[in-house]
């Protein structure tokens, strides 16, 4: 792993004039703060950059905004898209007085969660395997005035172009609404766009698998390797970086809203999570679906504490339009080993290692060093306590009888009642002071102002539903 010493080395030697320092936000959007090369020595590495906190959603008042950006070096990369040569290295936030992680430091509570997995003996190591789902579009206007509201998307692939004329033709091959797994071009208009996307994460030091269309017209997705739970979340900060700048690119729009178009599938961000202890997987045994009991119990722990959850995992207003039976996301709380309409899904692995427990219900809102936090939090919940899942149900959820849903436990159907749920059922995430009162109390602080002004804005579709009423 690079060292401060290495860094430094690698800006003098390669001429490298900027070092763009950054961080993530309680919202979970990446921020940074460029410095010029002489500002950059060994003590910026021992000291910190110093930067006023109090101008960040959530964080600090304005009599108390002093803060540090703490460089980590294990996380240099270049910036692909800067014209000039700039080093991107990623942050933990320190109180200055103290010198301290700051408590509500997104980056910094991942980093507590991975020792906490240590401290309660349960394994040494949590590997997360995200996969983000995410929309590419032409042309995206919106309008949110108090006398005129709505939105216009509009894409190439999208089925409603098929009677657009256009100067040079209608080249008419598109997906279907919920056909665009997976076909070749013409249909799929994006390889070209989704390779430059992977290509360029690899750049970054994200490691790569595959990329596809996904379900929807517009829809897609890359692949990266699963990776330790604060690596994995700095590899979904790069991943989102990287789409929005090659889209960008292209002269095109991507956008990581779970639910941005009506009647079609949603993009999620089905994780993939699993413990490990001096080298073996805890989850590989010979139960159901060739899970061990800490597995079960891993399940468990998610499946109790879900709604909780969804606060961290689902973390917008618009994430709970796609949770909705019919268009393939895990509305019910239930695991599977083949069933994708399950909460928590048990992929097939063709050895021990691979054995690992997918976790369907998020999407690209969440912060990730939260979400991550939270799941690995409720499934070590689950582990103390022996926290059984039951049995597993391996139909097709959507199409259970009325009788037999009753029991069924369901994710929340709302971002009120993820954050209601998160105020009632809190205490697991809190040992071993992972996350705190502050840092959830100023992140619900955050997300009821989102659900306020959800809540009490006109909706387009009330004029046609009681104008005339």
């Amino acid at each position: 792993m690079p060292d401060a010493e290495s860094i430094l080395k690698k800006i003098a030697d390669e001429d490298i004039p900027y070092v763009d320092l950054r961080f993530t936000d309680a919202r979970g959007k990446w921020q940074h703060l460029t410095m010029a090369r002489r500002m950059v020595d060994e003590d910026t590495f021992v000291d910190g950059v110093m930067f006023d906190g109090s101008s960040i959603a959530g964080w600090k008042a304005i009599n108390e905004s002093d803060m540090t950006l703490m460089p980590d070096p294990a996380s240099a990369a270049m910036d692909p898209f800067e014209p000039q040569p700039t080093l991107v290295l990623n942050c933990d936030i320190l109180e200055p007085s103290t010198g301290q992680a700051y408590d509500r430091d997104p980056r910094s509570l991942a980093r507590r969660a991975e020792a906490y997995l240590q401290y309660s003996g349960v394994g040494d190591t949590a590997y997360f395997g995200p996969e983000l789902e995410f929309f590419v579009f032409d042309s995206v206007r919106f309008s949110t005035d108090a006398h005129a509201m709505g939105y216009r998307i509009d894409s190439d692939e999208g089925p409603y172009n098929d009677g657009a004329a256009y100067e040079d033709g209608n080249l008419a091959h598109r997906p279907r609404a919920k056909g665009g797994y997976f076909p070749v071009a013409p249909v799929d208009t994006g390889s070209e766009l989704r390779a430059e996307m992977l290509t360029t994460m690899a750049a970054m030091g994200v490691p790569i698998d595959k990329h596809h269309h996904e379900v929807a017209p517009a829809q897609h997705e890359l692949g990266m390797t699963y990776a330790t739970l604060l690596a994995c979340a700095d590899n979904v900060q790069a991943y989102k970086y990287v789409v929005h700048r090659v889209a960008q690119s292209y002269g095109k729009t991507a956008t990581f809203m779970p639910k941005p178009v009506m009647h079609d599938n949603g993009s999620g961000m089905h994780t993939h999570q699993s413990i490990w202890r001096e080298g073996k997987p805890l989850f590989a045994g010979n139960g159901y679906a060739d899970l061990s009991e800490t597995a079960l119990f891993y399940i468990g722990g998610v499946i109790k504490h879900a709604k909780a959850l969804n606060a961290f995992t689902n973390a917008s207003t618009n994430s709970y339009k796609r949770l909705v039976p019919g268009y393939e996301a895990p509305v019910l709380l239930a695991y599977s080993s083949r069933n994708r309409s399950a909460s928590c899904r048990i992929p097939f692995a063709a050895s021990p290692n691979g054995k690992r427990v997918e976790v369907r219900f998020p999407d690209p809102t969440a912060n990730p060093y939260l979400a991550f936090s939270a799941m690995l939090m409720a499934g070590l919940d689950g582990i103390e306590n022996k926290i059984h899942p039951g049995d597993a149900m391996d139909k097709n959820l959507y199409d259970l009888p009325p009788e037999e849903l009753e029991d069924v436990p369901t994710v929340c159907a709302s971002l009120r009642e993820a954050l209601e749920s998160l105020e009632a059922d809190r205490d697991f995430l809190k040992k071993g002071e992972v996350f705190n009162d502050r840092l959830i109390g100023g992140y619900m602080e955050l997300k009821w102002e989102e659900v306020a002004a959800f809540e009490t804005t006109t909706h387009p579709i009330e004029f046609d539903m009681y104008y005339s009423v």
